[in-house]
């Protein structure tokens, strides 16, 4: 490229062909004499150079591309035009297929089994036979409503199953329509509750109108307290969405519309959050618990789940049930299941009891960590078991001593020792302060175990589970039973839930700080008298503790039989706590 002032020159010398001068885009592109070319930028509007070109008698001709920039800054504008549309297609695109997917209640098909209705028949439901009373009206009212009408009776349109987790609540609904013979609309209460306010009140209005065209029918809200909880409640108020949702479910079954032909089964194991208007008579008219089942109610579930699991000739259901206190159906399911892939694990053919023992403590206990290898740890981890058993045997107790074990289980710091509480007792609801005492006394002994054979100076934390539990019996035992100088008052804090929003109105405490400190004395007080009456309970056993300690860390884990063989000792009712 040459310069300008070469330009100039160039021009006057005659050695310049013919020049093209381009004003729009500032320089001339020059053909020499010779063929080469060139361009050289220029002024705007030069007259030097057109004067200059005249004098010379080179050939000069002037370019105007004005219209070549009209087109290409029209071909800029026109991408540019179609970049915005094609990106505001894509966000309709995207917002029409999140808005399909929120409203998609309209054209989704409700959770609706065949005409014929579930398989499922009371014969598959097993350990609630008192609930199992109750439920089979729900199949009279279905099949022969005519029997009701003819007295004036109404049919009732809700039944509430409220029951701990696991208990066979969605089976039990099932097994309603089963044995009805009846369409069975089953759908969570969660599923009501949508981004948009107004979507769950109208996915309720659906699924009702499907349930009345295939009347009578069945409708079972599974955990209905997603819906179903206090209005207006909580921090900051309620939530529009799913009180609306739950005002149109309060018409729909008791409101100015006749659903006459359909009942609702709903299921929580939060009775106490929902609201009133929704378990109020002409809504949900029955209540029925379903509770943990007993020791025949097991033997009768683990009896359904076996008969798909090759259990050995020994193994006893009985036996199984009796140690499976407080378990629900899914847990003895479980159970079952656990000890089928532990045989499977070690390529067994059946079950034995080594299979199902080995899930019990697994599911109870938690999981085996790696074994502890300073002996000295380990001697106060046995000491602190065998302290618990042994205290088990000298005091009133109606829990059996099970095992013994010094290997650590999940988070728990040592050892443990199992019991098999009495069903009878707990059933009744009448536990006595002795009893309670001796639940002391016991938790405490591990600590009792280790002040006699070590010193008050080389107790250690290992019976930092025993103490949290001991102190939370000790203290209910002084503010909710009324065992104590105190006397027969409930003391109970304030423990309703943040969310039902009550607890940030009323006073967090009704009681005198006077009385709460009488109350920690009191708990302080019962706790030491346990662990004294441990200690004193222990001290003419040490040897036995010394014997038994011996064996245990070397088998590591030992049953009631071996701990009786190697101490001596039955159990026995000693009068005096």
């Amino acid at each position: 490229m040459s310069s300008y002032s070469n330009l100039l020159k160039d021009i006057s010398s005659g050695n310049i062909r013919s020049i093209i001068y381009v004003p729009a885009r500032r320089e001339v592109y020059v053909v020499f004499k010779d063929g080469s070319s060139s361009k050289v930028p220029v002024l705007p509007n030069d007259q030097k150079i057109l004067r200059l070109a005249e004098e010379s008698g080179t050939q000069l001709t002037v370019k105007d591309i004005r219209q070549e920039q009209a087109v290409a800054s029209l071909f800029g504008n026109l991408t540019i035009v179609f970049l915005f549309i094609a990106a505001l297609l894509f966000i309709l695109k995207r917002t029409a297929g999140i808005a399909n997917k929120t409203l998609g209640f309209v054209n989704s098909k409700d959770p609706i089994d065949d005409a014929e209705g579930p398989t499922t028949k009371f014969d598959d439901v097993a350990g609630i036979s008192e609930a199992l009373e109750d439920i089979k009206e729900i199949v009279t009212f279905l099949k022969s409503p005519q029997v009701f009408s003819k007295m004036g009776a109404k049919i009732p349109k809700g039944f509430l199953l409220i029951g701990p987790p696991g208990t066979g609540k969605t089976l039990l609904a099932r097994a309603i329509a089963g044995e009805a013979n009846v369409p069975f609309f089953s759908i969570s209460a969660s599923e009501f509750v949508e981004l948009f306010v107004g979507v769950g009140a109208s996915r309720v209005r659906q699924l009702f109108k499907k349930a009345l065209e295939k009347s009578p029918s069945i409708i079972f809200i599974d955990e209905i307290d997603a819906i179903g909880r206090k209005r207006g409640s909580g921090i900051g108020g309620g939530n529009d969405e799913r009180e609306q949702t739950l005002n149109q479910l309060l018409t729909e079954i008791d409101g100015f519309a006749e659903n006459s032909g359909v009942i609702v089964i709903a299921a929580t194991n939060r009775p106490d959050v929902l609201d009133n208007a929704l378990i109020r008579p002409g809504r949900f008219d029955r209540k029925i618990e379903i509770g943990l089942p007993d020791r025949k109610g097991r033997l009768e579930i683990l009896s359904v789940h076996a008969r798909t699991k090759p259990l050995s000739e020994d193994v006893s259901l009985n036996a199984i049930a009796l140690n499976t206190s407080g378990f629900s159906g899914a847990d003895l399911s479980n159970l079952l299941n656990e000890s089928a892939i532990i045989a499977a694990r070690s390529n067994k053919t059946k079950i034995s009891n080594i299979e199902l023992n080995q899930a019990l403590d697994k599911l109870t206990m938690g999981l085996i960590r790696n074994p502890l290898t300073n002996s000295s740890n380990k001697r106060i981890i046995a000491y602190n078991e065998v302290g618990k058993a042994l205290v088990s045997f000298l005091i009133p107790t109606s829990e059996k001593l099970d095992k013994v074990s010094i290997l650590p289980r999940s988070s728990k710091l040592g050892g443990y020792t199992r019991f098999t509480p009495d069903e009878e007792l707990l059933d009744s609801g009448l536990i006595t302060k002795r009893y309670l005492l001796s639940r002391l006394i016991r938790t405490l002994a591990g600590r009792a175990a280790e002040i006699l054979v070590f010193g008050n100076q080389e107790i250690t934390q290992v019976s930092i589970n025993e103490i949290s539990a001991a102190t939370d019996l000790a203290r209910e035992m002084i503010t909710k039973y009324g065992f104590s100088k105190l006397g027969p008052v409930c003391l109970e804090m304030n423990q309703e839930e943040v969310f039902i929003g009550r607890s940030l109105i009323s006073p967090s405490s009704s009681i005198a700080q006077k009385t709460i400190t009488a109350i920690d004395q009191e708990v302080i007080l019962l706790s030491k008298y346990c662990l004294e009456k441990a200690i004193n309970l222990l001290k003419p056993f040490i040897n036995e503790m010394d014997l038994m300690v011996n064996v245990l860390l070397e088998e590591e884990t030992v049953s009631i039989e071996r701990f009786t063989e190697v101490t001596g000792i039955e159990p026995q009712i000693n009068s005096e706590i």
